[in-house]
């Protein structure tokens, strides 16, 4: 699926790299479920949470739970999404459970429950951030959420958040109001690390800027900041004056400097700044500042 869109063939290196940090990944939310959070009766959502609620009330392990319900969304995903993502999801679904099943009997690392929300949410956010960078999914109530959220024009965060709520419910009269309310605070503990793994630390911020002095800004952010400039050609709506609108993608933390360079030159400088989910391809290089 994925060679129909490029023509450059995925070397063994991707395909190392993917398989190494899928691992990781699947090891990283196996340890936080078994040493962090199921002895502590604290779940996480989606697949994973029916698994331990079933897992709870039947003698079937956790592992095999985890492992059968993802199965079905698994074909789903094959179906709906492509096989290289399946695949990733199913080896990664399958070294979790394995990893599960491996350190079921050993001793929980802390009965502290707020550590347990700390650390667990840390490694499960760390785990399936990583799988999710990387190519595949650790739970199918991801892959249903992608698939409904093309449908029903609902973000999948807000799709995720709604199947969780329900399960959380379900937990609180399977484990108690208390486990229930743990269980929310690592979930949110989850995603937030997730979303720093998924979309990186150094986060890009878009900037457009509209001056009249474009030549001399567009140069001095080349100069001083050694951040590429692009122009865009724009027409005033009021006046219908020509100009040239400059576009440039920096991270966070040169915002402010660029901010003073451009008013520097011209204070009446009308800049906005977005924040960029992802950024691809393209000469994103820093140059060298003088």
């Amino acid at each position: 699926m994925a060679g129909s869109k490029h023509h450059k063939k995925t070397s063994v290196t991707d395909y190392l790299v993917r398989f190494i940090f899928i691992t990781v990944g699947a090891i990283l939310m196996g340890v936080a479920l078994e040493i962090f959070l199921v002895p502590n009766q604290i779940i996480d959502g989606g697949i994973t949470g029916i698994s331990i609620v079933l897992s709870k009330i039947t003698p079937v392990s956790l592992g095999l739970y985890i492992f059968l319900i993802n199965l079905p969304f698994l074909f789903i995903g094959y179906k709906q999404i492509g096989k290289t993502f399946a695949i990733s999801t199913l080896y990664g679904v399958a070294v979790m459970s394995v990893t599960t099943a491996f350190l079921h009997h050993v001793e929980p690392f802390t009965h502290e429950k707020i550590l347990a929300v700390l650390y667990g949410g840390l490694l499960l956010g760390l785990g399936v951030g990583l799988v999710i960078r990387f190519g595949g999914a650790l739970d199918g109530s991801e892959i249903v959420a992608i698939l409904l959220s093309k449908k029903m024009r609902f973000p999948v965060g807000q799709i995720i958040m709604m199947i969780n709520v329900f399960i959380f419910i379900t937990a609180g009269f399977v484990f108690g109001a208390d486990s229930a309310m743990y269980s929310i605070f690592t979930f949110y503990i989850a995603a937030k690390v997730m979303d720093i793994v998924v979309q990186g630390l150094d986060e890009s911020k878009s900037v457009t800027i509209i001056s009249s002095e474009y030549e001399e800004v567009s140069q001095a952010i080349m100069d001083r900041l050694g951040r590429g400039t692009t122009m865009i050609y724009a027409k005033g709506g009021y006046a219908k004056e020509e100009t040239q609108m400059i576009y440039c993608v920096v991270t966070r933390l040169e915002v402010a400097k660029l901010k003073t360079i451009v008013q520097e030159i011209d204070a009446k400088a009308f800049i906005s700044i977005q924040n960029v989910a992802d950024v691809l391809g393209g000469n994103l290089e820093k140059k060298n500042i003088h």
